[in-house]
């Protein structure tokens, strides 16, 4: 079970390997037999340190070659791997109480962590209840050999947008699966490159621009978060030579705005074929900006692959598999309606014409495979109707079992193999199109209306990025209204946003704005922390916040 995943370990090939980025903005290479070598020899010391199969082991490292041998290592040792961030933005304090939780669900028989962040996971062991040291990674003098695995190849904790972290069960099958969908989604073939500076502890670094490659034994430029944000054209020019990444769709407008063509001077990026957009609702001005950026330089908008997925799925839902442009529908905000038909006022293929389409127009994530069925249901679990908006239900090989130590999710749930997402969507021209959580909306005369396209609106009138924008539902006791949370310190504007919200969704919503510095919290993967945000600012704990005056 698993072996096709651990298969270059014990056959690694020395002609290819990973280039990780140094903060001098070199690479340093090594090659899959070196990195095999290594992982066998840190399994070797896992297993003197009592790691058995089917043992959880909680990784805290950060991304280096340390945390690629320490990771397979652990699938060598058969153990499961629970990698957990290293400390991002928070306070110390919160920092340890977020690893704790994870640790408590976990109860990993080993946590591992680099020697600077020992004193932070030694006390999020003890607040845990857990006993000993955290453990510091080291290599056996001898390399191990493969052990037998356990039914779980990783343990993938969601980031806690809306509560506790809960642990996703990914079975070795389930992994198998979804690596091999990724594969034929994107096209990959033999001697392909991958380059990713996407975080290793969230589903789309971890599994589609991390675990996939390297089990592929195919090329990886890997470089991390703050080497893109410092400097994206870095990213972006090693598609030289690479043909496969994924990103969220802020980080293409980021390039857009951060990058100038003088910056990629000489670079060929006609080899780009595969661009997956993942991981947040898509908006096509996004796109459209980075791709009339690159173009110049051979990038194909064709190479731009939107996709759907959630860490209950492993990872890959769906995704645009043929070649084309990216479909972009405006559905009739007005009419949107759970379990009812949606009207499409326009649509677009990516083009010129889709600059500026923001506020209300989503992308098409392709057609699903017919081995991973993906059906829209009403409230009742009915199947819906294509052209009918509901909530998305995903089966197939990918569908992980649940969440480990019998935690329950929220909007999120399993049920007979099949994962009801809690997010909503519909089908059209036989794609899917994903408009958001159904836990992130309100209902306004009997309709859904989801905080991501009130977001994309606000910003229009505020003329900040949406990025600066976070609404959240605030349900009351026979009231519905809503927070918006703007990251500037002036409210002129305030008076036009609450206008356009009452229009929107009635005057019998109650609309909270809050300005200042410092608002916006967000998990690991970069999503709004929405609730936890509202009851830091019920608590008085933002002290930079200010409510805006009706």
């Amino acid at each position: 079970m698993g072996s096709a995943l651990r298969d270059w370990l014990d056959k690694p090939n020395s002609g290819r390997g990973v280039h990780l980025a140094c903060d001098d903005g070199t690479w340093e290479f090594r090659d899959y037999g070196a990195l095999a070598g290594a992982a066998r020899r840190t399994a070797a010391a896992l297993i003197e340190e009592g790691v058995r199969p089917g043992d959880v082991v909680c990784v805290i490292l950060p991304t280096d070659f340390t945390c690629i041998e320490t990771y397979f290592g652990v699938w060598a040792a058969g153990a499961t791997v629970c990698l957990i961030t290293p400390p991002l933005f928070q306070s110390g304090d919160e920092y340890v109480a977020h690893v704790a939780a994870i640790l408590r669900q976990a109860g990993p028989r080993l946590t591992v962590a680099s020697g600077d962040l020992v004193p932070l996971a030694g006390r999020a062991m003890a607040d845990a209840g857990l006993s000993g040291e955290p453990w510091v990674p080291r290599q056996g003098e001898v390399e191990a050999p493969l052990q037998s695995v356990g039914e779980l190849a990783l343990l993938q904790f969601t980031s806690g947008s809306s509560g506790a972290p809960r642990g996703v069960m990914v079975t070795w099958d389930n992994l198998q699966a979804n690596s091999e969908l990724i594969g034929r989604a994107a096209g990959f073939e033999a001697g392909d490159t991958v380059a990713s500076w996407l975080p290793l502890y969230h589903d789309m670094g971890l599994i589609g621009c991390f675990l996939t490659p390297i089990t592929l034994q195919a090329s990886l430029r890997l470089m991390r978060p703050d080497h893109f944000i410092r400097d994206p054209a870095r990213w972006i020019r090693c598609f030289g030579e690479a043909q496969h990444t994924a990103a969220p769709p802020f980080a293409y407008a980021y390039v857009a705005r951060r990058v100038k063509a003088e910056q990629l001077e000489g670079v060929d990026l006609s080899g780009w074929r595969t661009a997956i957009i993942g991981a947040e609702p898509i908006d096509p001005h996004s796109l459209e900006v980075f791709a009339e950026l690159l173009e110049p330089f051979g990038f194909s908008r064709d190479a731009f692959k939107p996709a759907y997925g959630m860490a209950e799925t492993t990872l890959l839902v769906t995704m645009d598999q043929v070649r084309r442009r990216p479909l972009a529908v405006q559905p009739d905000g007005d009419r949107l309606s759970f379990g009812e038909a949606v009207g499409i006022l326009e649509e677009r293929g990516l083009g010129p014409s889709c600059v500026g389409a923001r506020a209300g127009w989503v992308v098409g994530c392709g057609t699903p495979e017919d081995g991973v069925p993906v059906l829209i249901v009403d409230d009742s679990g009915r199947e819906l109707p294509p052209g009918h908006l509901g909530e998305i239900v995903v089966g197939g090989a990918s569908a992980c079992p649940g969440y480990y130590a019998g935690a329950e999710g929220k909007s999120t749930r399993f049920s007979e193999g099949q994962v009801f997402t809690g997010d909503a969507g519909f089908y059209h021209s036989g794609q899917l199109f994903v408009l958001g959580r159904m836990g992130d909306s309100i209902k306004v005369r009997g309709r859904s209306v989801y905080v991501e396209d009130l977001e994309s609106k606000i910003a229009d009138v505020v003329k900040v990025h949406k990025g600066r924008i976070v609404v959240v539902g605030v349900p009351g006791a026979g009231t519905k209204g809503l927070a918006v949370f703007v990251e500037t310190n002036s409210d002129s504007w305030a008076g036009e946003v609450r206008e356009m919200l009452r229009r929107r969704l009635g005057d019998d919503v109650e609309v909270t704005i809050v300005v200042g510095s410092g608002l916006i919290q967000r998990t690991s993967s970069g999503k709004p922390r929405r609730r936890y945000m509202w009851e830091r600012l019920r608590a008085g704990e933002l002290p930079e916040a200010r409510i805006s005056a009706d």
